[in-house]
């Protein structure tokens, strides 16, 4: 039962990463459709919560895996 739980655990947090980067590049998709859409400008505010979410996405990602040093290298410095 024991080895069950943690290969559970182990999915898991495998599912939490995968979400994360699935998250992560739909907001730099939602921020590159933006820049073709409104002519290569996309409005600083917009840049700052995308930059903002993407972090958050990559901290909820961290609590639960320590495998996430891509993850957070590839976003944040994604411009």
């Amino acid at each position: 039962m024991k080895d069950s739980s943690l290969k559970i655990a182990d999915m898991l947090k495998d599912l939490i990463k995968i979400n994360a980067v699935i998250a992560t590049e739909l907001v730099q998709l939602v921020e590159n459709s933006s820049r073709l859409i409104h002519g290569g400008d996309v409005p600083e505010i917009c840049k700052e919560q995308h930059h903002a979410l993407k972090k958050e996405i990559i901290e909820i990602a961290e609590k639960w895996s320590d495998t996430c040093q891509t993850l957070r290298i590839h976003n944040l410095d994604h411009e």
